[in-house]
């Protein structure tokens, strides 16, 4: 037993409600569970692993009676410090919960614990014709109770939506200690407030999912990939908003820029032109027999005066070499700038030429390689600012450039995260998007539901006005 916690914490309560083996004491086993992919880190007192709904609820219970900080942790996948105890205290890992515990196609609804990775879910509901439309590029790590806090989509949201259009109910604990049943069964219902989806993107500030009733989506008959270059990526913004004006809508549309492509060949097998300055990745679903047609419209949309090809993919090594190339940035980038800044910031379709303009004269102003790939479709642009924070001028010039960015974004209308969160790293450009009244609203729902805030203190919301 470790000899390192507060004299006052109630280590054989904690035992007596997980199990033994399902406490960890160790700082050194407690150390990985105080990061998430953020980096940032703080280790907290004890880690608990939770396999059912009542040891959360007793958890809750006890720290509220003895006033011990929680944070509700999936698999660690998250980058803005949401999963990070600052507070210390405890942090609840709820990757053992993860059952599928029912399965009911014939009313295209699936119920599974938070801890289900999104990869177990797709493969098991896809044996009875049907998927859920989040799909983060994590999806074979993150979980789908991840997945609810964060509001996490991926590229599919631009025609399936996110996790808040594809949630039925939730059981949960709030930071209170009650126990809540929200939702229906049903796909429609108006009785109440609309809970679930306070709780959906609420990064475990209120209360801990611990079931979660899902609305599945029929698999698509079949699915066609197109790919578009172009010599720029304001004429690739530009064919975005004419694809998104047409009404056969993609179910994914990817953009990956000019820098972005220049560090990505190295890692992909796929055909690149050496003057290719923004990549567009089109995948279209649906019945086989309206796909020609839906490729056609789609192609007309994409035609402007910068567009230097447009193909589709003849065979599946192909199609996967084109995906892998998306895929592939993530590695490439860490590889150039291991400490990037990745922003999601999200602007409207028709607005994405003028982020990209701006994001170009950003770089030049503040002599910071900015690199933009994204969720095209809905306007998500991930912005990744590749600098060294080692480097005091490199730093400042990062923490000025990024401020500018997220100021060009609420400017344009549009939000400074679209499905990365909030947590830490965004916190205190918060109250630049959402007015002082929604705020005060905001931090009173935070104490009906965690009066004595135990979750996740601290995090995406700016600390309240003092009056």
């Amino acid at each position: 037993m470790n000899n390192d916690l507060p004299s006052s914490f109630p280590i054989q309560q904690f035992i007596q409600i997980f199990g033994s083996e399902n406490v960890l004491t160790d700082p050194a086993e407690r150390w990985s569970y105080g990061y998430d992919n953020s980096k940032k880190h703080a280790l907290p007192d004890l880690v608990v692993f939770a396999t059912e709904h009542e040891q959360v609820f007793q958890l809750v219970q006890l720290c509220n009676t003895h006033n011990i900080p929680i944070v509700a942790r999936g698999r660690g996948t998250g980058t803005t410090g949401a999963t990070v105890p600052i507070k210390q205290g405890v942090v609840l890992s709820l990757e053992r919960m993860n059952k599928i515990i029912n399965i009911d196609p014939e009313n295209r609804v699936a119920t599974v614990q938070p801890g289900v990775t999104n990869q177990k879910l797709q493969v098991a509901i896809a044996k009875h014709g049907f998927f859920w439309p989040p799909d983060p590029t994590s999806a074979a790590f993150c979980t789908v109770g991840g997945n609810l806090a964060y509001n996490s989509a991926g590229p599919r949201a631009v025609k399936y939506g996110t996790p808040r259009e594809n949630i039925l109910g939730l059981q949960a604990i709030t930071g209170e200690g009650k126990e809540i049943i929200t939702g229906t069964y049903t796909t429609k219902g108006v009785v109440g407030y609309d809970l679930t989806r306070l709780i959906v993107g609420s990064e475990g500030t209120l209360a801990i999912i611990t079931e979660a009733t899902l609305k599945l989506t029929p698999l698509p008959e079949s699915k066609r990939v197109l790919r578009a270059i172009y010599n720029n990526m304001h004429n690739a913004a530009k064919a975005v908003s004419a694809i998104m004006a047409q009404p056969f809508t993609p179910c994914a549309l990817e953009f990956i820029d000019g820098t972005a492509i220049d560090m990505v060949r190295d890692f992909s097998n796929a055909d690149l032109p050496s003057n290719a300055g923004a990549m567009l990745m089109i995948e279209i679903d649906g019945p086989a027999t309206t796909l020609s047609e839906g490729a056609n419209k789609i192609e007309v949309a994409a035609t402007n005066a910068g567009l230097l090809s447009f193909i589709e993919p003849n065979t599946q090594e192909e199609i996967d070499e084109l995906w892998a190339t998306r895929k592939a940035l993530s590695p490439a980038l860490r590889n150039v700038a291991p400490k990037k800044i990745n922003e999601d910031v999200v602007v409207p379709v028709s607005k994405i030429p003028e982020l990209i303009d701006k994001l170009e004269e950003l770089s030049q102003k503040y002599q910071i390689t900015i690199v933009n790939f994204g969720h095209a479709g809905n306007g998500n642009i991930h912005v990744n600012l590749l600098v060294d924070p080692d480097d005091p001028l490199q730093a400042e010039n990062a923490d000025k450039c990024l401020d500018e960015v997220f100021s060009t974004v609420i400017q344009l209308n549009g939000t400074i995260s679209g499905e990365h969160g909030v947590g830490l790293a965004k916190r205190d450009y918060v109250d630049r998007e959402i007015t002082p009244a929604s705020l005060n609203y905001m931090h009173n729902i935070k104490k009906l539901f965690d009066p004595n805030n135990i979750l996740n203190a601290d995090k995406m919301l700016p600390a309240p006005e003092v009056s």
